[in-house]
């Protein structure tokens, strides 16, 4: 800029005084062009390269609307893993522990088909003749019906016959939540109680993403079987996994739908939590996160 300063003073004594005016107009004008010059040429660098085959950036979603749709206080996480993105509601609680109630049966059927105290996923277990709330519970049934209708009993019996010892190792290697499972008498409820195993919605993702990348100390095998008894949606489009969770020792209950979402050859994690207060509330759990997700452009039909 000392150059061009220079080089106009010396331009202007060059010429006659009823021509300076002209002149500095004329200099004006350049140094205007100069400027326009200089700052564009700034904003282009400061842009990032662009290729054709990049999307379009997702402007966030507003997911707390469906909470507030369905007048309850709750949280989601999303985690898309292609794009190395996350979608959330309510980032303190995604970071609070919480029981994870049946949730955990993911983790149950992964020790009980590893332990071979289930040979596989239609091996059936005899009722106790106990009836309890939910009829479909109040008959025989194998790990992958149980599954889809949360038979606590049947999850129950599978967690004492792995026995408290190889429950807590499994914990312990897997490092799932705050490893807390209390004592040999709380074998079959510790995933049910409060004071006891804990993990947050963060927690959660990051255990579905050990298992669908077969990143977890089960085998092959087993690892395969849960996810294939996890499947809930499946269409030529999209494969949706998930598990339900309802904690009913709190108030008010929390309710829980943990999963994964394969679309668009990405894999989108999700964990939600919802504060419940009676059991109409429980469907919301799942209807909040499929909103969510088609928020993203998820959950509809490719042309």
């Amino acid at each position: 800029m000392k150059n061009i300063w220079f080089n106009i003073e010396q331009f202007l004594r060059r010429y006659p005084k009823h021509r300076t005016q002209a002149v500095i107009f004329t200099v004006i004008g350049c140094l205007a062009v100069l400027s326009v010059i200089t700052f564009g040429a700034m904003y282009v660098v400061a842009q990032p390269a662009s290729t054709s085959s990049e999307r379009p950036a997702i402007k966030a979603p507003n997911l707390g609307r469906h909470f507030q749709e369905f007048g309850r206080e709750g949280s989601i996480l999303i985690y898309d893993s292609k794009n190395n993105r996350t979608y959330e509601h309510n980032p303190q609680r995604n970071a609070t522990a919480i029981t994870p109630a049946s949730t955990f049966k993911i983790f149950n059927a992964l020790v009980a088909l590893e332990t071979g105290v289930v040979p596989d996923d239609v091996a059936v277990l005899t009722w106790d003749g106990i009836h309890r709330d939910f009829d479909a519970w109040n008959h025989d049934t194998n790990l992958r019906q149980a599954f889809k209708d949360s038979t606590v009993w049947f999850y129950q019996v599978l967690a004492r016959r792995a026995g408290y010892e190889r429950m807590q190792q499994f914990i312990n290697k897997v490092g799932y939540g705050n490893r807390q499972i209390g004592t040999v008498a709380d074998i079959d409820r510790f995933w049910l109680q409060p004071q006891l195993l804990q993990i947050t919605p963060k927690e959660q993702i990051k255990f579905l993403q050990r298992l669908y990348q077969s990143d977890l100390p089960f085998s092959q095998r087993t690892m395969n079987l849960v996810k294939d008894i996890m499947v809930r949606e499946q269409t030529p489009d999209y494969t949706l996994r998930g598990k339900t969770g309802w904690l009913t020792s709190t108030k008010p209950n929390v309710g829980w739908f943990v999963g994964y979402l394969e679309q668009n050859k990405n894999v989108y994690f999700f964990a939600t939590t919802l504060d419940m207060q009676k059991s109409e509330d429980a469907p919301a759990r799942i209807e909040i996160t499929r909103r969510s997700l088609k928020d993203l452009g998820l959950l509809a039909q490719i042309n």
